[in-house]
């Protein structure tokens, strides 16, 4: 993992079509970053990620009756 220190307004290259900006710098806690990125990238929050797989897993854990799932699908 690469670690930096920046300041606000400062920016951050990643290959070259990304750069990551320092918007703001809020006491110890809190940064706001603005990125811009090709549309074709996805950019997203981790914990967003995380929780859409989990409950995906819990989803396929709780074991559909395959025959009701394709009646609700008219098959």
């Amino acid at each position: 993992m690469l670690v930096l220190t920046r300041k606000s307004s400062e920016r951050v290259l990643i290959g070259d079509d990304i750069v990551v900006t320092v918007l703001e710098v809020r006491g110890d806690s809190s940064v706001r970053l603005g990125i811009e990125a090709p549309r074709d990238r996805r950019i997203q929050r981790e914990e967003i990620v995380v929780e859409v797989a989990d409950a995906n897993r819990a989803a396929a854990a709780d074991g559909v009756d395959e025959t009701e799932l394709l009646r609700l699908l008219g098959r």
